[in-house]
């Protein structure tokens, strides 16, 4: 198709205009058609050979056989460009350009599309930086070098021509055998809402809209199974699931992404409360919301609630999704048959289109001197995209957020068994111990679609701690033997190991998971566990390096926490490292070593026998334990424990404000922190809400501020924290969130269970009502200790 150049010109284009006068310049010029294409994506392989990286893509991608006509009046979005299937940097970038101009030129208005990418532990595409997977941005209680991650893969989507990326993950975890435990951030909404935010301020700093998933419920599924039904109350949904978006969008993303599961036989999808009234209306976003890979297919293929794709895409756009993901399905054929039927208001597309060319203004992609050439094809010498300061955040942030669980002496000495003394023999075993899918997430570029390629090579260097212990400076003599896989294994292979680990002076034991999709491994999506027992038969191996009398380290790298209460007492010490990334073979080793102090807290705790599950530290009083019931929910290691070599020491927290906490005001708390070892160390001050009466049931225990603190050997910090009133309300019976009158307790301390103060205040006043504008997080101030 020639370009129009009466249509290529106009206000539209001229970008000292409004933004809304823009997009009400283009509309007015389209056609229905052409309106409608801007409501799709388009699934292109960059390589014939492209793997399956998700359910019914190869489908639509054969509906795009002749794509050429699909793009024809427009498209709105193009998906995974570099992430379908491995391609180089500049080959992508050259084949992304070449897409865009054809693109361009085969719609009136030489509109471009808008890219999207999975973004989860960076960009997920060949050759770039595999950061640590969510819970351990939630581990490391870091916002601040979690947001400095966001602005690094901010800056790399911009340099490969991508606008928008697909996270982060907000669900709040309430079942651990959910498969995509490993993607959230922890157990928590104030620290998921936290780090969370964080990473949105990285991503959007770089000028990339951050897509926030999923909105809303999606963690609560019945069974802890991928896709299920929910059913929950409103409380939770508003007191728990929801606040952590609250927090993102204040924080400044620009889209939202639908969850797949119906609530209470309503599928989000086709829910215009949450879409629009909540979404929209309540919290006054403004950007566009695209749906979950097929998810408004799913209304009729999987929910039952729309009698065909037609029927669907009109649910779905009246519900408030205005982009439909990955390629054109009912947002097609099927919705213009609807609309011409009259089944289907045009205003409603109208409504998404504005959002949908807003976005595209922001971006640029309407303006005149746009280009389809991402800027890495303007760099004369391009940088690898696993730079030096790429890996050396993603140390970084693997170090912050490894957890020291247990550290017990091993010796006549009583000395601690870590960290690891220099020249010590070392077995090393364990289905992690010596390969790179240990370190790495399901949303990892070399876990989601190189396993589909492997004859290519991983693309990044991805240290084992194997290979990390051996090179280590500390000169161990390490000797190896895996035992066993991850899944599967013989009676040869344990034994192996227990001789190995007989023959050491420490055994290290390296177990967890291998990440994959829909079922290909132990973690990730789609692969949801029925139990919390270490997969296959790992706990045999464990049991038999245990029978030796050596003292084992447990390393565990996992996507979710697992049941160790038949071994914990006999272990000498455990770690946590969940999925690391790809500096998490070096990161661990400097932990093992003593090189840096562990300094990460668990944003989910360990259950203490199976059957607690699922279950988590924000229960009422009535989900502790009890002598009616035989099963005790107590954690093994609970929400926000973590050890150190060399903690710091606390002095007496206390109130700053008096007791009286009025009820549209702040109560301020201080405590001093002092570092009297001769070597860095950090805390995290955790402090929790604990009110006894209200008028619902409320959690025993609520985290509403978790600073860390950093200390120089010798250095005391005064960490002082302001809390308005609003942190304490909660949803009461009438469904109205309150700010209640009455004691309370501020609970200061290590971890949820480690308190250190507890420190009563009375809020004073009448009762509030408040709403999506009231304060949602604490302020901070460090000062020298006094």
């Amino acid at each position: 198709m020639s370009l129009d150049s009466s249509l290529t010109t106009g206000a539209w284009r001229d970008a000292s205009l409004p933004t809304a006068d823009r997009v009400d310049d283009l509309i007015s010029r389209m056609t229905l058609r052409e309106k409608v294409a801007q409501l799709y994506g388009v699934w292109v392989d960059v390589d014939a050979s492209g793997g399956v990286v998700a359910p019914r893509q190869q489908s639509h991608s054969a509906q795009l056989a002749d794509w050429q006509e699909v793009i024809g009046h427009g498209v709105g979005q193009v998906t995974r460009a570099y992430g379908t299937a491995p391609v180089a940097p500049l080959d992508g970038a050259r084949r992304l350009a070449g897409l865009q101009q054809r693109i361009a030129a085969a719609n009136r208005f030489g509109l471009p599309a808008q890219v999207h990418e999975e973004c989860l532990t960076g960009l997920a595409a060949w050759q770039a930086t595999v950061y640590p997977a969510p819970l351990c941005w939630g581990a490391s209680f870091d916002p601040e070098l979690v947001e400095a991650m966001g602005a690094q893969i901010g800056s790399l989507l911009r340099r490969l021509g991508v606008h928008q990326g697909l996270a982060p993950v907000l669900d709040v975890v309430r079942d651990l055998r959910w498969g995509r435990v490993e993607e959230t951030i922890g157990e928590d909404p104030h620290l998921v809402g936290t780090i969370g935010s964080a990473y949105v301020r990285g991503l959007e700093s770089a000028g990339v809209v951050a897509t926030l998933k999923h909105f809303a419920g999606y963690s609560a599924s019945r069974a802890g199974r991928n896709l299920a039904p929910v059913s929950i109350g409103r409380r939770e949904l508003h007191d728990v699931l929801l606040p952590p978006f609250e927090m993102a969008l204040r924080a400044g993303a620009r889209s939202v992404m639908n969850s797949y599961c119906d609530i209470d036989g309503v599928p989000v999808a086709a829910d215009p409360q949450l879409l629009t009234d909540l979404l929209r209306t309540a919290y006054g976003f403004t950007g566009t919301v695209v749906s979950d890979y097929f998810a408004v297919a799913f209304l009729h293929e999987l929910h039952g609630v729309a009698a065909g794709p037609g029927a669907a895409a009109g649910q779905a756009l009246a519900a408030g999704i205005d982009v439909e993901l990955p390629a054109v399905d009912c947002y097609g054929e099927p919705l213009l048959a609807e609309l011409a039927a009259g089944r289907v208001d045009e205003a409603l597309v109208d409504r998404a289109l504005r959002r949908v060319l807003a976005q595209k203004c922001e971006l640029g992609l309407l303006d005149d001197d746009w280009s389809a050439e991402p800027p890495l094809l303007d760099e004369p010498d391009p940088a690898p995209l696993d730079d030096a300061p790429s890996r050396d955040l993603a140390r970084r942030l693997a170090r912050r957020s490894i957890v020291l669980l247990r550290n017990e002496t091993a010796g006549s000495d009583g000395t601690p068994v870590l960290p690891l003394g220099p020249g010590l023999r070392l077995a090393v075993v364990g289905p992690n111990a010596d390969t790179a899918a240990g370190m790495l997430g399901c949303y990892s570029f070399p876990r989601h679609v190189g396993v589909h390629h492997p004859e290519l090579a991983t693309g990044v260097e991805i240290p084992t701690l194997l290979a990390a212990l051996r090179a280590d400076q500390a000169g161990y003599r390490v000797e190896h033997a895996p035992g066993c896989p991850v899944l599967g294994g013989d009676d040869e292979g344990i034994a192996e190991a227990a001789r190995v680990a007989a023959a050491a002076d420490v055994c290290v034991a390296v177990l967890g998971d291998a990440a994959a999709l829909f079922g290909g491994g132990t973690s990730g999506e789609g692969c949801d566990a029925t139990d919390l027992r270490l997969p296959g038969r790992q706990e045999e191996l464990l049991e038999a390096v245990l029978a030796t009398g050596t003292p084992v380290v447990l390393v565990l790298l996992a996507g979710r926490p697992y049941e160790l209460g038949r071994q914990v007492d006999r272990l000498a010490a455990a770690v946590c490292g969940f999925f690391p990334g790809e500096e998490g073979g070096p990161a661990l080793a400097d932990v093992l070593a003593g090189r840096i102090d562990p300094a990460g807290r668990l944003p989910v705790g360990f259950p203490g026998t199976p059957a607690s599950q699922p279950g988590s530290y924000l229960g009422p009083r009535l989900a502790g334990p009890s002598d009616v019931s035989a099963v005790d929910p107590t954690a093994l290691f609970p929400f926000g424990h973590g050890l150190s070599y060399a903690r710091a020491t606390w002095g007496d927290a206390r109130r700053e404000s008096g007791q009286a906490w009025p009820t549209d005001g702040t109560c301020e708390l201080s405590v001093t922190l002092h570092n009297q070892g001769a070597a860095e160390t950090s805390e995290v001050v955790q402090v929790y809400l604990h009110q006894p009466v209200a008028e619902v049931a409320r959690p025993r225990q609520l985290l509403v501020a978790a600073p860390r603190v950093d200390l120089a050997p010798g250095e005391c910090r005064e960490v002082r924290v302001t809390l308005h009133a609003d942190l304490t309300s909660y949803t009461g019976r009438a469904g109205r969130r309150l700010v209640d009158t009455g004691d309370v307790e501020l609970w200061v301390g290590r971890s949820s269970t480690d308190i250190e103060a507890r420190l009563p205040y009375t809020l004073t006043g009448p009762r509030r009502y408040v709403g999506p504008d009231r304060v949602l997080a604490p302020q901070v101030r460090q000062l020298p200790g006094r």
